[in-house]
């Protein structure tokens, strides 16, 4: 059962590959991280994960955060490089300790699935509360999901309720799901 979550998890990251992503302008000057992670944004969406590799490796080298998060998307789906998880780890930590919330959610997915990291609970909480106390809802939805089974953290109902309701509230519809199975109904998620 694990494992498919995981693998739900995954194929959902890899769908929504720049949540980050704006308008691009036309071309990137040299040594304009900003302009090179834009126009690779651009590569990507026409699905050209080469170039999109190649620009992102550019701007996150000289530590643009939304670059190295990008690139820890192409590397984690196979996208213009070969599937790498353990890489995808190493740009995903670089982000997230520039306070990148979905890298750092991405990252608590990746501890708590043991994917190029050794699997570790705690570490996947330490991760997705960082991401969750900015407001990224997957990672809310995640942090309650680890409260209700106590994997990483003291089991704590009362949190787990909190943190999927918060979720559930921006509308995370695995957190709305969880809160139906428990009985607390989806409306009291939207209600906070």
């Amino acid at each position: 059962m694990r494992k498919l979550g995981a693998l739900s998890a995954l194929i959902a990251l890899c769908l929504a590959t720049s949540a980050m992503a704006r308008a691009a302008p036309a071309s990137a000057g040299p040594g304009d991280a900003r302009a090179e992670t834009d126009l690779g944004l651009r590569y990507e969406k026409e699905r050209d994960y080469a170039r999109a590799a190649a620009l992102y490796r550019k701007a996150a080298s000289r530590g643009y955060a939304e670059a190295q998060f990008n690139l820890g998307v192409l590397f984690e789906c196979g996208r213009g490089t070969a599937q790498s998880y353990g890489q995808a780890v190493a740009w995903y930590r670089k982000a997230a300790d520039q306070g990148v919330a979905a890298a750092q959610m991405s990252l608590g997915a990746f501890y708590a699935n043991g994917l190029g990291v050794t699997q570790d609970y705690a570490q996947a909480v330490a991760w997705y509360r960082k991401a969750a106390d900015q407001g990224n809802a997957h990672a809310q939805g995640a942090l309650g999901t680890m409260y209700l089974l106590g994997w990483g953290i003291a089991e704590d109902r009362e949190q787990a309720l909190f943190w999927l309701r918060k979720a559930a509230a921006q509308g995370n519809e695995a957190a709305e799901n969880v809160l139906r199975t428990l009985g607390q109904g989806a409306a009291a998620g939207r209600n906070i």
